[in-house]
């Protein structure tokens, strides 16, 4: 067995879209849209094993939003391989202006892990 997919609420599926290929090098299948139950939706592959499906429906509650702080009631972490990695791309979002909600640091697990927001408040472990 494998997970075939993992999936993400979003208001601005097209932002979030670029914020994965920018900087998670994600490469986004063709936009699918159903006027009928107005959802809309993008595939991202960051592997050919691993994909996001990212989604949007104006009738979804996607919680209590904020972009100061994650409300959302789960995490995903993508996995850099080193250190360096985890701690560059920390501060090219940090520059660019994403909050980052847990500073590169090793964890009583034993991951070395920064914590930010996506543009929708989702958030991502970016670890080794």
């Amino acid at each position: 067995m494998k997970i075939e997919h993992l999936a993400i609420w979003g208001n601005d599926v097209g932002a979030i879209r670029t914020f994965y290929e920018a900087y998670f090098r994600a490469i986004a299948g063709n936009k699918y849209h159903n006027p009928i139950t107005n959802y809309t939706s993008y595939f991202l592959s960051f592997t050919k094993r691993l994909r996001l499906e990212l989604m949007y429906k104006p009738t979804i509650n996607l919680f209590s939003y904020s972009k100061t702080r994650n409300t959302r009631p789960f995490h995903f972490a993508i996995s850099f391989g080193t250190k360096e990695k985890v701690e560059i791309l920390t501060e090219r979002m940090r520059t660019d202006g994403f909050k980052i909600i847990g500073e590169p640091r090793t964890m009583g697990d034993g991951y070395y892990e920064s914590v930010i927001l996506d543009p929708e408040g989702n958030q991502i472990e970016v670890t080794i």
